[in-house]
């Protein structure tokens, strides 16, 4: 289901990883700085702490599910922001049994529009529909 609520925890959580990954902190310090220095919509924090924790948590797999559906293009080459949008969709892909599939996947749609390039949405699309075929997700 699309909530804005949803839609605000994974833009907080995208920040946070963001942070993570120009830092070096962990996602938990990454998230009460974001908190500190940042409007936030307190009622997203909760699924956004859930976000972050399955992705530390599951890293190595939801990498490697990234690494093997990108064609040509190396994790570590992709912009931080794209990396933590897939990361993010990826995450609920593969845990998230709850969230309709074509949620996950139009909602990193939408976030990218946002936030990334205009190019980044085919590039992200076409990675977590590789990856929702592969689960087995309708």
């Amino acid at each position: 289901m699309v909530t804005p609520l949803r839609r605000k925890a994974r833009e907080l959580a995208l920040q946070v990883l963001y942070q993570c990954e120009t830092t070096g902190q962990d996602g938990e310090q990454a998230l009460v700085l974001v908190l500190e220095n940042f409007q936030a919509n307190r009622k997203a924090v909760d699924y956004a702490r859930e976000l972050l924790r399955g992705i530390a948590a599951h890293r190595n797999e939801i990498d490697t599910m990234i690494r093997e559906h990108s064609a040509h293009w190396r994790l570590e080459r992709m912009t931080l922001v794209d990396a933590a949008i897939l990361r993010i969709g990826v995450f609920e892909l593969s845990m998230r049994q709850d969230v309709p599939a074509t949620v996950v996947i139009n909602e990193a749609l939408e976030v990218a529009a946002r936030y990334s390039s205009d190019d980044a949405s085919s590039f992200i699309n076409g990675i977590l529909d590789a990856v929702r075929k592969k689960l087995g997700r309708k």
